[in-house]
């Protein structure tokens, strides 16, 4: 019986797949075209996956796979031209006595010592032949130098084919997380490589790559595709169309993630295909450790540019507007914690965004004084959540605190210490989560999942009556965008001359119906 599948490769007769043949065709348009690009995308895209089903797919239109990898070969190769060429042309030679091409025997004997010498040794070995190098987790390379040289070689050999005098690979294809046209991060993390005063910019071997534009994450119906699979064996009567919506929503599409949901669900929840079984997997996932999620926080914490801009976002609500020459927002993207989204670099995906929010909010914990918890049982009755009350509770903790505080605190800061007192009442049954943006950009605050419940909270400033009647008007837009008919304004308020005591009202407007709610 076939299984979800997060660790390595992926096999169609052993593991639920999404079925990727479109990406593959995509990518062979590149192949046929001759082209030289790289799959860069961050950990557990399913780039190994994409791999194997694109040599499948070579093999079976007639052309020759090397098909190597840098991880596992330790550092000697990379130390100099001489052991990276005997290391390269050993794997290739075993590659192609593996799938017992008749040309095997011409690359086994031969003893090229330099990267001049492997040049003329392609100029033989490549004539008349589609010969398609793919190189996989080129990140492991430990001297990055000495690989960028063998691919200013291949670049050079690459622009003089065309004048049919120099002959080498129909295709060179680079897997990893960095693209090689951004090494420079790589180099400079790693101490390989320094900026002098003034530079920004390292100058690439690998500029004449083809833009790789395929996209690898898994669509709505991609992901419906695999669970009709896995439908067709258990049959446990779930609406698909709605699961693969909901797991596209909350993922959006990064390959680790929704087969760890699918997986979660099979294995750990009784195969509950339910939204609130989903939901008790997206809870599950976001408190195990796995290599996706340390990477995650370990990336952010060596970085102290890429951690400042995150908690722009995360804590304070500020958009990032997207730049491809900010070094931070790059980062970000190689390690695919943002994407490009419009004018703007938004954090990838909603599980992250709560993973990383979770994160912050503990060091901010350790950092201040912090509301004390409620209790669950108290606003918790038969399964569902009374938000109302526990938003007057947060406000009498809050007033309780802060009432003669002088802080003036961001947006941001209120949102944490809402966040700080709700978390603790919602684990087990539910999770929060930022909308990034609304229909119209604007930023819409929290919302809530608790069972088959989803609760809007707009937080804001007192910034004076005309603003707090333009509040109202922002969180009916929101509620109309959500199709909801009920939401909570939270509106906290620092004047000096302020109300005696925190208020909450129910007001009703252009249909719908929300708690006006003022915290002092």
């Amino acid at each position: 019986m076939r299984k979800f599948n997060v660790t390595g490769q992926c096999m169609p007769n052993q593991d639920y797949m999404v079925d990727i043949s479109n990406k593959i065709s995509q990518i062979m348009v590149m192949v046929e075209r001759g082209d030289y690009f790289t799959i860069n995308r961050a950990r557990q895209y399913g780039k190994t996956t994409t791999l194997w089903r694109l040599d499948d797919e070579l093999v079976r239109q007639g052309y020759t796979v090397a098909h190597i990898s840098f991880e596992g070969i330790g550092d000697t190769p990379f130390e100099n031209e001489k052991k990276f060429c005997k290391s390269l042309l050993r794997q290739i030679t075993g590659e192609l006595k593996s799938r017992k091409i008749k040309g095997a025997a011409a690359w086994e004997k031969c003893s090229a010592k330099t990267f001049e010498e492997l040049d003329v040794f392609l100029n033989v070995a490549c004539k008349d032949k589609k010969i398609v190098l793919m190189i996989d987790e080129t990140d492991k390379t430990s001297n990055n130098l000495v690989f960028l040289r063998f691919i200013g070689m291949l670049r050079n050999k690459y622009l003089l084919r065309k004048n049919g005098k120099v002959f080498t690979f129909q295709s060179v294809i680079l897997c990893g997380v960095y693209d090689i046209k951004n090494l420079k991060v790589k180099l400079i993390k790693s101490g390989q490589y320094q900026l002098q005063d003034g530079e920004k910019r390292i100058n690439s071997p690998w500029n004449i790559a083809a833009d790789f534009e395929v996209d690898m994450s898994f669509s709505t119906t991609e992901i419906a595709g695999m669970l009709n699979e896995y439908e067709k064996d258990h049959k446990t009567g779930m609406d698909i169309e709605t699961i693969s919506e909901e797991i596209r929503v909350y993922t959006n599409g990064y390959p680790y993630l929704v087969s760890r949901l699918c997986k979660t669900i099979d294995e750990k929840l009784n195969k509950d295909w339910t939204l609130n079984g989903l939901q008790q997997a997206i809870k599950l996932i976001l408190i195990e450790q796995s290599t996706l999620f340390d990477d995650l926080i370990k990336n952010i914490e060596a970085d102290d540019e890429l951690n400042s801009l995150l908690k722009e976002n995360i804590l304070n609500g500020e958009r990032i507007p997207y730049n491809a020459d900010n070094y931070a927002i790059r980062t970000g993207l190689i390690f695919g914690i943002f994407l490009h989204k419009g004018e703007s670099a938004a954090i990838h995906n909603r599980i992250f965004e709560i993973r990383l929010y979770n994160y912050y909010i503990s060091q901010k914990a350790a950092e201040r004084r912090e509301i004390p918890k409620g209790f669950a049982s108290d606003v918790i009755e038969n399964g569902k959540f009374n938000m109302p009350l526990a938003i007057k509770k947060f406000m009498a903790h809050y007033y309780e605190l802060y009432n003669k505080s002088k802080a003036n605190f961001l947006e941001g800061e209120c949102r944490l210490l809402f966040l700080t007192y709700i978390r603790p009442l919602i684990n087990g049954n539910g999770f929060y989560h930022i909308e990034s943006e609304t229909r119209d950009s604007r930023r819409m605050d929290v919302i809530i999942d608790f069972g088959s419940e989803q609760f809007i909270i707009e937080l804001k400033i007192w910034k004076g009556e005309q603003k707090h009647e333009k509040a109202h008007e922002q969180l009916i837009e929101y509620l109309n965008s959500k199709n909801k008919s009920e939401g909570y304004l939270l509106t906290f308020d620092f004047r000096k001359k302020k109300a005696k005591k925190p208020s909450a009202k129910w007001v009703r407007k252009s249909k719908k119906k929300f708690l006006d709610c003022l915290c002092i």
